[in-house]
């Protein structure tokens, strides 16, 4: 590069954190795909719908989820499907198929995909407490005024 060209390089800006208001989302999963469905909730929770989008702030906005229990899986997920975890003791794996959680709780199918698209950070971790889950069509975030997403 030339000194000339040196000069006329643009700085690259940074974003702080230090915000005061942040939006709220609202999704309905009614009738949707379960991963499709993640990757757009992921996309706002990280803030890349924002042109301030920086990889390593965490500027993205809350996201209210209703009609968790009306979400779908293609193919033969429904029937194939297990969420496995570990207690950490021998002999402690449970596995739940994909059917029973729906039953007994619809809400940990999707924060366990949303979850899996985020950063494994602290990063990842504060994203998450913006989440906000319902299995039915009510929820209780009215005073936060959030704004309807159509997928």
């Amino acid at each position: 590069m030339s000194d000339q060209q040196r000069k006329e390089k643009q700085p690259t800006k940074f974003f702080s954190t230090n915000r005061g208001e942040m939006d709220w989302y609202l999704f309905d999963a009614q009738g949707k795909t379960l991963g499709r469905l993640a990757s757009e909730i992921v996309k706002v929770l990280r803030g890349k719908h924002k042109a301030q989008y920086t990889p390593n702030a965490d500027l993205g906005d809350g996201v209210i989820i209703i009609n968790a229990k009306e979400v779908k899986v293609s193919g033969r997920k429904a029937a194939q499907k297990e969420y496995i975890s570990h207690s950490g003791y021998v002999g402690g794996l449970s596995r739940i198929p994909y059917s029973d959680m729906m039953e007994k709780n619809p809400e940990k199918i999707l924060e366990h995909a949303v979850k899996g698209m985020l950063p494994k950070t602290k990063l990842g971790e504060e994203m998450v407490k913006k989440l906000r889950i319902y299995s039915g069509s009510e929820h209780d975030m009215q005073a936060q005024k959030p704004v309807h997403v159509a997928i």
